[in-house]
């Protein structure tokens, strides 16, 4: 700038001259900030964000790609997360075989906890109406299936296992802490024309150009809105409660034979799934003013309506509900007139870790389309889904297994990756199988909302009827495992 001066001072007078330097200094620090540009920004350090990026760092494909992470919540916190051997999150997640050997693939299962983690190896559901069950098991199973239904952890001992992977790997420019004030196109300079690509705008005046834009950001994608991608779908009238709560034993299977639980009351379905040790998470569907009761209660009244859960009958459940307090008097009162088979439910329930009763609004919600020009949808962003078959993380491990996929292709045959008809056959592996899965879970939900009627006795036929086929009940397993043959 000094050496333009210079040569202009040939020309004019020394004041004109002082003149220009100034105005050159203003325009130059006036001027807007530069984006770092990127090959991969995404947003969003959940589970399905983290797992991407670990994916394409794993991968030597596409190791080389600029990649970079935006998040808002201070990573530092996650990634040296570590609770006491008593103590559980109430937010946990099943993954399915499938996933975790996703998780293997990339390098991640080992480095999270695994005393936190539990497989189960079988499941038994019924119909809190009529009683009609089915029981999944890999008994008389292939030989090669293996016997792990699923595994439970928690989704911090996840988010914390890929961020020590993605540190392990290293080469991501990580913005956590960071706001998403905006996502704009760029700009076109005598260096650069970014005028078709997104341009991430960080709290702190911080900006990312990215040749693919990922929005792993949650129900309420800032990304899947700068994209103009629609969500289409209806509120529950749902809430979901967790916590984590202590058995009396380490379950009727004893420490190598995990059992999960689940009972579906026309209100929703209350599902118990097995942790280490004695230990158990708690996911109960129910109305917004049941949870609100429940939450409110002492912590034995609150024990005594999980206990009741499994065991009362709906009439029963449904008076309880209206106390405001009172519920273990209730229960016991009740117990001694109901006769209960006692290895066909959870063991009792002797206490509830302090401080994770929570509850959440239950939704579902399904994009358009997951791709537009230079942009992803992942995970939540992408879709959300009713909890009772606890498949939202494993559809959000789906999409990431198959976009890192679709930009590996890319990147092998000299594409760009950011282009949509690079993007093309993500859409077209996830969308309809996600499809598939949020419908088949909406119809079971309001399927089950009935407590009277005639689809009672149908619905307990088929469920009977899905149990005594041992090839077809074998298929569903299969499916929910991630282990069958793609459908769709």
């Amino acid at each position: 700038m000094e050496a333009l001066i210079r040569r202009r001072a040939a020309y004019v007078c020394q004041s004109c001259v002082r003149g220009a330097r100034q105005q050159l200094w203003r325009n130059y620090s006036s001027a807007p900030p530069r984006p770092d540009i990127y090959d991969v920004v995404c947003v969003g350090g959940g589970p399905a964000g983290l797992s991407l990026l670990t994916a394409l760092r794993a991968n030597p494909n596409t190791s080389h790609l600029r990649v970079a992470l935006v998040e808002a919540q201070d990573l530092s916190k996650i990634r040296s997360w570590s609770l006491p051997p008593t103590k559980f999150s109430n937010r946990c997640s099943s993954l399915t075989p499938s996933s975790v050997k996703f998780l293997e693939q990339i390098g991640a299962w080992e480095h999270m906890a695994r005393d936190r983690v539990q497989p189960y190896q079988e499941m038994q559901v019924w119909d809190g109406v009529s009683g009609a069950r089915i029981e999944f098991d890999w008994a008389g199973a292939a030989p090669n299936t293996g016997t792990t239904i699923a595994y439970m952890t928690e989704n911090l001992n996840l988010t914390s296992g890929l961020l020590k992977r993605l540190e392990e790997l290293g080469g991501v420019s990580t913005f956590d802490n960071a706001r998403v004030e905006n996502i704009t196109y760029g700009e076109e300079t005598e260096e650069l024309d970014l005028r078709e690509w997104p341009v991430v705008q960080l709290s702190g005046g911080k900006q990312l150009s990215a040749r693919l834009l990922v929005g792993a950001d949650g129900a309420n994608s800032p990304v899947r809105s700068f994209a103009n991608i629609e969500a289409k779908g209806w509120d529950y009238n749902r809430h979901g409660v967790v916590a984590t709560v202590e058995l009396e034993g380490e379950g009727w299977g004893g420490e190598f034979t995990k059992i999960a639980y689940q009972r579906f009351l026309p209100t929703g379905p209350v599902a118990m799934l097995p942790m280490p040790g004695n230990y158990s998470t708690l996911v109960w569907s129910t109305t917004p003013s049941n949870a609100a009761l429940l939450k409110s209660l002492s912590p034995k009244d609150f024990t005594a309506m999980v206990n009741a859960a499994f065991r009362l009958s709906t009439v029963d459940l449904e008076y309880m509900h209206t106390q405001k307090s009172g519920q273990e008097e209730e229960y016991s009162w009740r117990m001694e007139h109901t006769p209960v088979d006692q290895r066909a439910v959870p063991q009792v329930v002797t206490s509830v870790q302090e401080g994770t009763v929570a509850s959440f609004p239950l939704k579902l919600r399904h994009a358009d389309t997951y791709v537009a020009e230079r942009v992803a949808l992942v995970g939540d962003a992408a879709h959300t889904i009713h909890p009772l078959a606890g498949q939202g993380l494993n559809q959000g491990q789906g999409d990431v297994q198959s976009l890192a996929k679709t930009i590996e292709y890319a990147v092998t045959h000299g594409q760009d990756i950011g282009v949509g008809m690079s993007l093309e056959s993500y859409v077209s592996e996830r969308y309809a199988a996600n499809h598939v899965l949020l419908g088949v879970c909406d119809k079971l939900h309001k399927l089950y909302s009935f407590g009277s009627g005639p689809l009672v006795p149908l619905r307990s036929l088929g469920l009977s009827a899905v149990n005594a086929l041992g090839p077809l009940k074998a298929f569903v397993m299969n499916q929910a495992a991630g282990n069958g043959i793609k459908v769709f």
